[in-house]
C-alpha cells in the first residue's frame, strides 16, 4: 500500500464570487516528485498557497491530511513548523542580507540570551550549501551579487534550514537558463533521494517528464487526472492533452512571410556598461529587420541580447552608447523611451511584474499607460470613454482572462499579464516591436495564443525582434535569425539553415573565433 504523506480533499476556493478551484482532489505519496500542470489560471498556484498557509484554513472549503492528521494551518508559520515550505515563483530573498543571513531568516539561531549566534549561523549556513552542491560559495557575499541560478539554490537552503518534509517549487527553472535549470533538476532529484517529497509546479513540460514521479493536471480549477511513471504515458502532448482539453498537433501556427522593405536597421551599435564605463558589453552590431518579419535573437546567458533592446529603446541600458538607428531609411535620434515611443518603437521587458506592469493598478490603467498622451488625451484631458473603449477591444481581441477591464493586474495570471504587456504597447500603433522573453513562465495554450498575436503583428507590415532563450521557440516563429555571443554578432542564420545545432555551432565557434560551416 502506498505510503502517503498529503492528501487535499475537496478543495475549492472563490475570488470575488469566481471559483479559482472547483472540488479539487490530489494525492501526493511520501518522497516522490509530485508535478502539477495546467495552464496559466488553471489554479496550480492557488493549491499550493493553500496547502502553505498564504491562504489559511476557513479561507476555503475542503479537507487536508497531512501525514494522517487533518491540517488545520493558520499561517506560513504554522505550516512551516509542520515541514512544509513553499518556494514562490518570485524568490523571496534579501538582496543586501548575506546568504547566511537568508538562510536563516525568521528561523535564526540564537545562544541562551536569545541573540544570533554568527559563527554558528555561518557553519551551519556553509553545511547546507554543501548538501546542495555549493561547497566554496562564499556565505558572507550579499545574494544580489549571486547569478539567479544560485538565488535560486539559497532558496532551496532556507527550506532545508527549516528542516523541510515536503518542498514546494513553484516555476523554480523559469528564470534559469539550460545549463542551470539542468542543475536545480539535479539538485531537486538529490532532494528525493534524501527522503523529501517535492510537489513542483513547471510550465517546461520536457523537465517534468525527466524527472516526475507523478503528474497531477487540473484545467479550469478542476482535477482532470493523474499520470503515473511506469504506468501512464508521460510524453509532452499527452500532458498537453489534458491540460488544453484537445490535442496540440502543432505548437507554432502557421504563417506565410510577406516581406517587404527594410523597416529597421541598427549600424555599428556600442554599448558600455552603466556601472564599468571601461567595460564594453556590445561591440559593433549590425542588423536589420524588414516589415512583416519576425527576426529572431539566440544567446546564451548574458550574451547581451536584453542589453541590446533596452539599449535600443531609448538608452534605457548602458553609457557611452554609440552608433546609429535606421527607420524607414530614415536615421533617429532617440535620447530616451520617450523619444523611441513617438518613433514607433515599443519594448516588452522579459521581466513583466517589475518594468512591464503596475500589478497594483488595474488592466484598463495598464493597457493605456503607454499611449495615454497620444492617443487618449485631448488638450491634457484624458478621454476615458475612449480609454475604455479601446481596453475593451484589445480584452476580447487579445482573450485576456477578466472578468472585468477593473481588475486588479496582479491578481492575473502570467499569460494573461503577458497579454496586458502585448496590449498596452499595441496600443502605441508601433512600427517595431521588440520582444524580450514574451512567453516565459506560461503555458503552451498561452504561448500559442501570443505567436498568434505575433503573426498578425507581422501579417499588419510590423517589424518584430524576438529575444528567446528557448531555442525550439525561435526556430518555431522566426523568419530569420542572428546569434548573439559575448556581445558581438556571431552569426546569421535563413529559415532554410535553422537548427538548434546550428546556434550552438555558430556559438562555440565564435567562442573560439573560428568561422562555422553550414
Amino acid at each position: 500500500m502506498a505510503d502517503v504523506i498529503l492528501e487535499m480533499k475537496h478543495i475549492t476556493k472563490e475570488f470575488s464570487g469566481v471559483k479559482a478551484l472547483d472540488d479539487v482532489n490530489l494525492t501526493v505519496e511520501r518522497g516522490e516528485i509530485h508535478a502539477l500542470c495546467g495552464e496559466n489560471g488553471a489554479g496550480k498556484s492557488t493549491l499550493m498557497n493553500i496547502l502553505s498557509a498564504v491562504y489559511p484554513y476557513g479561507d476555503y472549503s475542503g479537507e487536508i491530511l497531512y501525514n494522517g492528521e487533518e491540517g488545520k494551518f493558520r499561517d506560513i508559520r504554522d505550516s512551516e513548523r509542520k515541514g512544509i515550505v513553499i518556494i514562490h515563483q518570485e524568490l523571496a530573498l534579501s538582496p543586501y542580507l548575506s546568504i547566511a543571513e537568508n538562510v536563516f531568516l525568521g528561523n535564526e539561531i540564537t545562544n541562551i540570551n536569545n541573540v544570533i549566534d554568527w559563527s554558528k549561523t555561518r557553519q551551519k549556513a556553509k553545511e547546507i550549501l554543501e548538501k546542495i552542491g555549493l561547497p566554496d560559495e562564499n556565505v558572507n557575499l550579499p545574494v544580489n551579487k549571486l547569478s539567479v541560478g544560485k538565488q535560486q539554490l539559497v532558496e532551496i537552503a532556507k527550506a532545508l534550514a527549516k528542516k523541510v518534509e515536503l518542498l514546494i517549487l513553484d516555476e523554480p527553472t523559469a528564470s534559469l537558463n539550460d545549463e542551470d535549470s539542468k542543475k536545480l533538476l539535479n539538485i531537486i532529484l538529490g532532494l528525493k533521494e534524501r527522503g523529501i517529497t517535492c510537489i513542483m509546479i513547471s510550465h517546461k513540460l520536457n523537465e517534468l517528464s525527466q524527472v516526475a514521479d507523478s503528474i497531477t493536471v487540473i484545467r479550469d480549477g478542476k482535477t482532470i487526472e493523474t499520470l503515473k511513471k511506469g504506468k501512464d504515458d508521460l510524453n509532452e502532448d499527452r500532458i498537453i492533452k489534458g491540460m488544453v482539453g484537445r490535442e496540440l498537433t502543432n505548437r507554432y501556427p502557421p504563417r506565410e512571410s510577406k516581406l517587404g522593405d527594410v523597416a529597421f536597421e541598427v549600424r555599428d551599435w556600442t554599448v558600455h556598461h552603466p556601472d564599468d564605463p571601461e567595460r564594453v558589453v556590445l561591440k559593433d552590431v549590425n542588423f536589420n529587420v524588414r516589415k512583416g518579419e519576425v527576426v529572431g535573437f539566440a544567446g546564451l546567458m548574458g550574451a547581451g541580447r536584453t542589453e541590446l533592446a533596452m539599449s535600443i529603446f531609448g538608452k534605457s541600458y548602458g553609457t557611452s552608447i554609440s552608433g546609429e538607428i535606421y527607420k524607414d531609411g530614415k536615421k533617429l535620434v532617440l535620447r530616451d523611451v520617450q523619444d523611441a515611443i513617438r518613433n514607433g518603437i515599443a519594448y516588452t521587458s522579459e521581466d513583466r511584474k517589475d518594468y512591464g506592469l503596475v500589478l497594483i493598478n488595474d488592466v484598463r490603467w495598464n493597457m493605456t499607460l503607454s499611449s495615454l498622451r497620444d492617443r487618449f488625451s485631448r488638450h491634457w484631458v484624458i478621454d476615458k470613454n475612449e480609454e475604455i473603449v479601446a481596453a475593451e477591444e484589445y480584452r476580447k481581441k487579445l482573450n485576456i482572462k477578466t472578468h472585468s477591464i477593473k481588475q486588479i493586474t496582479g491578481s492575473l495570471s502570467g499569460g494573461n499579464q503577458q497579454k496586458v504587456v502585448l496590449s498596452k504597447w499595441i496600443l502605441t500603433n508601433p512600427d517595431v516591436l521588440i520582444l524580450d522573453e514574451p512567453t516565459r513562465g506560461i503555458d503552451v495554450g498561452a504561448k500559442y495564443e501570443i505567436y498568434e498575436i505575433i503573426n498578425d503583428l507581422a501579417k499588419a507590415g510590423k517589424a518584430v525582434i524576438f529575444i528567446s532563450s528557448e531555442m525550439p521557440e525561435l526556430l518555431g516563429i522566426c523568419d530569420r535569425i542572428y546569434v548573439l555571443n559575448q556581445g558581438e554578432i556571431a552569426g546569421e542564420l535563413d529559415k532554410e539553415d535553422f537548427s538548434q545545432e546550428m546556434i550552438m555551432k555558430i556559438i562555440m565557434s565564435h567562442t573560439r573565433r573560428e568561422k562555422p560551416t553550414i
